[in-house]
């Protein structure tokens, strides 16, 4: 894929890309395919399906109390049990708005540990990166925060995203529909949107602008980007997902670079 090669024009020191399809197929990649990078919050991708391997095996209920007074599994991981983003604190109802939170996510981890007898790190190898081969892949710090992997590792996520083994289409179909919908708030580096909408861990694309994905990315598109520079995307209506790791920190640059890029890929689809 031509729009691959783009990457090398990328203001960061180094840089992996690949699309792969829903059957699988890597399509383009470009960059160190094997090289770890920090994840940031792209490793919230990793914590949710964690989750819904968690819900499906009876660990936890998406209803069930959870975090705050009023709050349960399912707010915490839609962003929307009144949590502040990087304290235990209270700023909201849960249900009521749209508050991004990494304390939200260190929480649901905690939630996970506590009902399986298995620390949450521990558990996200057993549940997910184990079972998919993921063996450059590990949870070095918060669960919404600390994961390290390579391009290669994401590619057979993003595979597994688009054609789910280990958990049912229904689970994931569920996870990247709208939770809590419209909810206004704050989607980080892009300000504040009227309908921010998220599913279950995973942020969709909807209609919000601006955005980090392209402006032809179908409002099915879901995923997440993180601070360190890195981000993953599946468009279902494409039929293909995109993984971009980079080791230069989030900013004006991506903003700039990500949006054009995802076009240009899906051009090339």
């Amino acid at each position: 894929m031509e729009s691959v090669r783009a990457v090398a024009d990328w203001p960061v020191d180094h840089a992996a890309v690949a699309v792969v399809s829903a059957g699988g197929e890597v399509l383009g990649a470009a960059g160190p395919q094997a090289r770890e990078f920090k994840l940031a919050s792209v490793t919230k991708l990793l914590t949710a399906y964690a989750t819904l391997v968690a819900v499906e095996e009876g660990a936890v209920e998406w209803d069930q109390p959870a975090g705050p007074e009023g709050a349960t599994v399912r707010h915490l991981i839609a962003h929307t049990a009144g949590l502040a983003f990087d304290e235990h604190k209270v700023l909201a109802k849960p249900g009521t708005r749209r508050m991004y939170s990494n304390a939200g996510f260190e929480v649901l981890a905690d939630t996970i540990h506590d009902a399986s007898g298995i620390p949450f790190a521990e558990y996200l190898t057993e549940a997910v990166l184990a079972p998919l081969g993921m063996e450059s892949s590990r949870l070095a710090g918060t669960a919404g925060a600390g994961g390290v992997s390579t391009c290669a590792d994401l590619v057979r996520f993003a595979a597994e995203l688009q054609s789910p083994t280990l958990v049912s289409e229904s689970t994931v179909e569920e996870a990247t529909t709208v939770a809590f919908p419209g909810l206004s708030g704050v989607l980080p580096g892009f300000g504040n949107q009227k309908d921010n909408d998220w599913g279950l861990g995973f942020e969709i694309r909807d209609h919000k602008s601006p955005h980090w994905t392209g402006k032809n990315s179908s409002p099915n598109t879901f995923g997440h980007f993180g601070q360190s520079g890195t981000f993953l995307w599946v468009d279902p209506d494409a039929g293909a997902a995109c993984v971009a790791l980079t080791d230069r920190p989030f900013g004006q640059w991506a903003i700039d670079t990500w949006p054009d890029f995802t076009d240009a890929v899906l051009a090339d689809l």
